[in-house]
């Protein structure tokens, strides 16, 4: 029978998605003969009236945009269908709408793309409502449950890890510390992997704790064996000294983080006295072409999606492990938090190359000051 599948992206974008845009609509037409129907604005499109939504085609889904940034389709974060912003500033349970939306178009089932918070949001409604759901993981922080990779991390890995390429020569031509300030909104993945990659002095994360004056200390103690300049990198989540998040705004019930890059260089440069400077990478991260690596699992996920919803098993996660695609429970997905561990091998490796990783007593274990 020929099915009619609808596939969005909910979340923050990153590099990676329309690869696997173009993947379900290649291989749902080419090998089932069904018809893919693209949700635009997330969820968004289902709730909007008229829908906002387009046939999707092998044609529209060529090869350019297997090497295209962001999401053809476009993205949301803040319009939750449970509690969807109205225009004069109130708040509405649009969830209702979305399902009739769904059932209006005719769809047999949806895919979904995105992080924690998007499959916690699509897979309750799911329930609700009797979709038949399948999602794919998408995250530049890397921190879904069961899935050693996620749509995006790679390529905002590549880019923090360029960021410190290209700040080491400046740093070392001025004798000045350069912090780098990186995304990682609970979890230190990308600080920690870029500053391995990227010869980083010391590297700080959300999970570990950290004193100002070791800092100090190690960028002293460079200077004492001749090293010039320091590189620091750091994820915005990391809060300051004293325990405090450094944010900019809240969105919703969740902080806006940004600042404890410009607090550390502040705090540095009077403890060391030397010249520091600060670059923020933010959004840059999210942005411009996918590497090679994110477009070929961005695929690979496209594909086993589909073949999800031919065999009729929904409720389910692709999922990278062992360098296979696999499936799994959405639920075990969003239960299991995955951020940087203790004994994992990136924190081994960081401290085996004598990177200042944050406070651990001799067992790995982390200390309490």
């Amino acid at each position: 029978m020929k099915k009619r599948i609808g596939v969005l992206t909910s979340g923050g974008d990153c590099a990676g998605l329309n690869a696997a845009i173009r993947a379900i609509t290649h291989y749902a037409i080419e090998t089932y003969g069904w018809q893919v129907i693209g949700i635009r604005k997330g969820t968004t499109g289902l709730i909007s009236r008229p829908l906002d939504y387009q046939e999707l085609t092998t044609d529209f889904c060529d090869s350019s945009l297997l090497r295209s940034g962001g999401t053809t389709l476009g993205s949301t974060n803040k319009d939750d269908p449970f509690n969807f912003p109205n225009t004069d500033g109130t708040r509405t349970d649009r969830s209702k709408d979305l399902w009739e939306g769904y059932q209006q178009l005719g769809l047999d089932a949806l895919i979904g793309i995105g992080g924690d918070g998007s499959m916690r949001i699509l897979r309750q409604l799911a329930q609700l409502g009797g979709i038949n759901l399948v999602t794919i993981p998408k995250t530049i922080d890397n921190d879904l449950g069961h899935t050693e990779i996620a749509i995006g991390y790679t390529t905002a890995l590549e880019v923090a890890t360029e960021a410190l390429d290209r700040l080491q020569p400046t740093a070392a031509s001025h004798q000045r510390v350069m912090v780098l300030e990186v995304m990682g909104r609970d979890a230190g993945h990308i600080a920690l992997s870029a500053g391995i990659a990227g010869g980083a002095d010391v590297i700080l994360i959300p999970e570990i704790p950290y004193t100002l004056q070791k800092i100090a200390d190690k960028i002293t103690s460079l200077a004492h064996k001749g090293k010039n300049f320091a590189l620091v990198i750091v994820a915005e989540a990391v809060k300051k000294e004293n325990g405090e998040a450094a944010t900019v705004a809240t969105e919703g019930n969740r902080p806006r983080y940004g600042g404890i890059g410009q607090y550390l260089g502040e705090k540095i440069q009077k403890l060391t006295g030397a010249e520091t400077r600060v670059t923020v990478l933010g959004h840059v991260q999210r942005g411009g072409q996918p590497c090679a690596w994110d477009r070929i699992v961005a695929s690979a996920f496209g594909v086993a999606a589909v073949d999800l919803i031919a065999a009729g098993k929904f409720d389910r996660m692709v999922a990278w492990r062992h360098r296979q695609v696999i499936d799994i429970p959405i639920e075990d997905a969003i239960r299991h938090y995955q951020a940087v561990e203790m004994g994992e091998i990136m924190i081994k490796t960081a401290k085996g190359l004598g990177i200042y990783v944050g406070d651990f007593d001799s067992e790995n274990s982390l200390t309490k000051g």
